[in-house]
């Protein structure tokens, strides 16, 4: 590992600053789920099923709001785009806390159609201020920043709210993520080169720029994957999107869809995980060391993309999963903090393992020029994953216990990946004959 490296983009001074801006931005975006989920539950009264929809609800938002605020930054210009962002941030987030559940549902939405695009924003500006070895350089910084922030974020999150603050903390969350923007605003980094790219520098920097929100992705894994999967959907092209329906989906072979399969099966499991720690510590009154769990949670996903990243022989995305799901059922058995942290280190340690070899399998299997658009789908997948999670695990906490919300999204996943196998092994059955 070259640490040299990472100095010397530490000494950019740019770079340095633009770092710096992207990880304080982050931070208020990982505590807001937490704050969210037991602001319903503690300041409205509401079961978990209703923090879970909200949640969803929220990542439809953030799914449907970021190519379209990608395409705005391409088209107008960073400073314009963001100004959307900048002013709703600060203006929904402190109506939220004030308003009764039925109208805090379509305002989370709107929340999350306008989210400060900081993972797309950071990851673009790199690529355009650095290049080649320092590139990636720069993106592993990021990807280490972003680990961090999902580590404590959470746990911070769970401290507001559990002291009484929870609608000073999701006020908190609006106005620090604007002024964030403001920062990006006047920092202006750029977006775009001004130097004109031949075709095949011009296909290097969408290949890192891709590679770049997946590591963002598994960076934020488990705790807060919503908002950089939904990142990873590809700009719109110069063809329609009927051109695109038309002629663009012969790289959806049955193999891809088993992978999106794992993708959604991964993020209902982690999303409604999520939900049922917060949902198990507040029932049993240690809901102000939820922060505990979730820095265990995260810091095992950490080590565990690690050690993937050291092994020569790839796994199958599907027994991952199976293992992830089998090992999240055991986590409603806890009944105290450190047991719960506990367990949660061996679903934890296969979380990034899962997101990473699926990844790299649709990238395996999907030709180059057709890999940007199987991502984005990849990520539009994951995002469908997390909003079904948490909503199932709320209806099971409120109806059966807060050992139901693990019980539940853990047997979904395990189904799921053996649905998986049967079909492949009676594919390759038929192939046979």
């Amino acid at each position: 590992m070259n640490f040299a490296l990472y100095k010397e983009m530490l000494s950019i001074r740019p770079v340095r600053r633009l770092l710096l801006v992207g990880m304080v931005a982050r931070i208020p975006h990982s505590a807001a789920g937490v704050l969210l989920t037991l602001h319903i539950v503690l300041t409205l009264g509401e079961g978990y099923a209703a923090a879970g929809a909200a949640a969803a609800v929220m990542t439809i938002g953030i799914a449907l709001g970021a190519p379209w605020r990608g395409r705005r930054v391409d088209m107008v210009g960073l400073r314009k785009a963001l100004i959307p962002s900048v002013v709703s941030e600060t203006v929904i987030w402190s109506i939220v806390p004030h308003v009764s559940y039925q109208w805090l549902l379509p305002l989370v939405f709107v929340g999350g159609l306008f989210t400060l695009p900081i993972f797309s924003v950071v990851r673009q500006s790199l690529g355009v201020m650095v290049d080649g070895e320092q590139r990636r350089g720069a993106f592993a910084l990021d990807s280490i920043a972003t680990e961090l922030v999902f580590m404590i974020g959470p746990a911070i999150g769970a401290i507001v709210a559990t002291s009484g603050f929870s609608a000073l903390g999701l006020t908190a969350v609006g106005v620090s993520v604007s002024v964030a923007g403001l920062f990006l605003i006047w920092f202006n980094p750029p977006t775009r080169t001004e130097d004109p790219c031949s075709v095949e520098e011009s296909a290097e920097r969408a290949a890192a720029d891709l590679s770049a929100a997946e590591a963002a992705m598994v960076a934020s894994a488990p705790a807060h994957v919503q908002e950089a999967a939904s990142e990873m959907a590809p700009s719109a092209s110069k063809n329609g999107l009927r051109s695109r329906v038309a002629r663009n989906f012969t790289w959806f072979t049955v193999s891809v869809a088993a992978l999106f399969a794992v993708a959604a099966g991964s993020g209902m499991v982690l999303s409604g995980s999520d939900v049922s720690i917060v949902g198990l510590l507040e029932r049993g009154g240690h809901q102000n060391q939820i922060g505990i769990v979730f820095f265990f949670w995260c810091a095992a996903s950490v080590v565990g993309g690690l050690v993937y990243g050291a092994m020569n022989r790839p796994v199958s995305p599907m027994l991952l999963l199976l293992g992830m799901a089998a090992l999240t059922i055991p986590m409603g058995f806890a009944r105290d903090t450190w047991t719960l942290a506990f367990l949660s280190i061996l679903p934890g340690l296969l979380c990034a393992p899962v997101l990473s070899a699926s990844s790299e399998k649709v990238a395996d299997l999907v030709d180059e020029e057709r890999r940007g658009e199987a991502m984005g789908w990849y990520g539009s997948a994951l995002t469908a994953g997390v909003a079904l999670g948490a909503p199932l695990a709320g209806v099971f906490i409120d109806n059966v216990g807060p050992s139901g919300g693990f019980a539940a999204v853990g047997t979904a996943g395990v189904v799921l990946c053996v649905a998986g196998f049967v079909l492949m092994s009676l594919r390759r059955r038929a192939a046979r004959v």
